[in-house]
């Protein structure tokens, strides 16, 4: 009976055409597919939560947001029209709660409590030697191993010893505008910040003079690092399609020699210099002075670890600190107002580049409330860097999340929303320095350098960096934007960080009495 009814069933396939066939594989695969989403996005343990339903049945939208390069925008969207939790993924909430929130996915957690893991979509690292050594991929050990000996040398103790550094590549970065004919030709300031920061990182770092700001141009080296966070970012959009895609770019993409050439370029630039310097201790200090004066005994790190190191500082403490100084000087060029009374500050204080330093430009309130709006608009890391829940769950600005639940907070959202902030998205320094207009602000929520135990270990050097090259261009210069920067902001785009254009100034010399 049994085989009578199987020849039936075969023989009735045999009867179907070829295209009736495909047909129903496609329709069963389909179904198979979508039956699942559908049912979690109305039913699942995720469905309570506000958001587009595509965006619950699928990550095919955020992967196309990702590739537009206007993740960051549609972030603002969807928070504006959905709240301030949003289901923009099947598996993953958007956030743009202030310091609870922070607190809660990023804070240093109590005893018994499991912190949030790092998303691994989102953090890579494969094509290092070994990447649990790059600071920022690292677990939970490996971090707080490097992070005991790296912070010693972001101290900001350790960086007054390297001040005299910094001053000469403030120094070299005003040369470079005194090189300018008054008010005729026009300079990329964009550029001209990479070169300061890469420059400044080189030094620190290597012990080396990369010549950027000498030259005026950004190196092959410092190219090859922004393709790779471009593509990045498109290999993350990938990952977004489908488990199975994270797992085909990861195990065989990224170990094909193609993949590995060009980061193969950068880690090569990078490694020979560092065992440069290893071999060769400068006779003043520098960032490896104190790395090496810390890291002994147990500390001790091996090669990889010093090349993690190496590699995150190049990558990590530059282009962010670049992007940061370039938006703002865009802002104050957009705002006369502002840029007379940052300059009025300055000039009362500074008559000579020498006068500049740490100590006293740390003291100068309407510089840091410039800098600190300056961050909150144009945040250098403008989405989020995501974690999971723990296996067991956890509260999240006073609601239960489930484990395994991608959590992001986005700089850029959180920071442009209405739920914190009055005009959100005016540059308002005065917002810092407590006007009445904005008493109401939820200034805590803005931290573009993170909480918590992975914190950015360099803040206190991206601070010294900012305050240095905003003065030294806006004490002894007169800077007005061409016509072709002057809807600068409008031309950029989010991969992981801002990819500028050029933001086209012209310099005149000013008289600092």
């Amino acid at each position: 009976m049994a085989f009578s009814v199987t020849t039936q069933i075969w023989s009735s396939i045999a009867e179907l055409s070829l295209s009736s066939l495909i047909i129903g594989t496609f329709v069963v695969l389909i179904g198979s597919t979508v039956a699942p989403a559908v049912y979690d996005a109305y039913f699942g343990p995720l469905s309570k939560f506000a958001g587009p339903k595509l965006r619950a049945m699928s990550s095919i939208p955020q992967a196309v947001s990702i590739f537009r390069g206007r993740e960051h925008e549609d972030y603002v969207t969807l928070h504006k029209k959905y709240g301030k939790v949003v289901r923009v993924a099947p598996n993953e909430l958007s956030f743009v709660g202030g310091a609870t929130v922070w607190k809660d996915v990023l804070g240093f957690k109590k005893s018994g409590t499991s912190n949030f893991p790092k998303c691994p979509r989102f953090y890579g690292g494969q094509l290092l030697e070994r990447p649990n050594s790059f600071l920022a991929n690292a677990d939970d050990a490996e971090h707080s191993k490097l992070r005991r000996v790296v912070s010693h040398a972001f101290a900001d103790r350790s960086l007054h010893d390297v001040e005299h550094r910094l001053l000469h590549w403030a120094r070299n970065f005003k040369r470079r505008l005194d090189g300018m004919q008054a008010g005729h030709d026009s300079i990329d300031m964009v550029k001209l910040y990479n070169c300061g920061t890469f420059d400044v990182m080189g030094d620190l770092a290597f012990n080396e003079d990369l010549g950027m700001l000498a030259d005026g141009n950004e190196s092959e080296w410092v190219t090859n690092i922004f393709k790779g966070i471009k593509q990045s970012s498109y290999v993350r959009g990938v990952k977004d399609l489908h488990d199975s895609l994270w797992y085909f770019i990861d195990n065989v993409v990224m170990k094909m020699p193609e993949a590995r050439r060009e980061v193969g370029k950068t880690l090569e630039f990078t490694n020979e210099r560092l065992e440069k310097r290893l071999n060769n201790p400068p006779a003043r200090p520098d960032l490896w002075s104190q790395i090496i004066a810390k890291g002994i005994g147990e500390q001790a790190l091996d090669r990889a670890e010093h090349q993690g190191l190496a590699f995150f500082f190049m990558v990590a403490g530059t282009e962010t600190t670049a992007s940061a100084l370039s938006a703002i000087t865009f802002f104050l060029l957009c705002n006369p107002n502002y840029t007379k009374q940052l300059q009025e500050e300055l000039r009362s204080t500074f008559s000579t580049f020498e006068d500049l330093s740490f100590s006293k430009l740390g003291r100068l309130k309407y510089l840091n409330a410039v800098i600190q709006e300056g961050l909150r608009m144009y945040p250098p890391v403008p989405i989020a860097l995501p974690r999971r829940t723990p296996a067991e769950g956890a509260q999240v600005d006073g609601q239960y999340i489930p484990g395994n639940v991608v959590c992001s907070i986005p700089h850029y959202s959180t920071y442009r929303s209405p739920e914190h902030f009055a005009e959100p998205n005016e540059f308002r320094p005065e917002r810092w320095l407590g006007d009445p207009k904005y008493t109401d602000d939820n200034l805590d929520a803005v931290e573009p350098f993170h909480v918590g135990p992975r914190n950015c270990v360099g803040k206190n050097l991206a601070w010294h960096e900012m305050r240095l090259f905003l003065a030294t261009a806006y004490t002894f210069f007169d800077l007005t934007v061409t016509e072709d920067s002057r809807d600068w902001l409008a031309q950029n785009q989010v991969f992981t960080v801002w990819q500028k254009p050029p933001l086209w100034c012209r310099v005149n010399s000013a008289s600092v009495v």
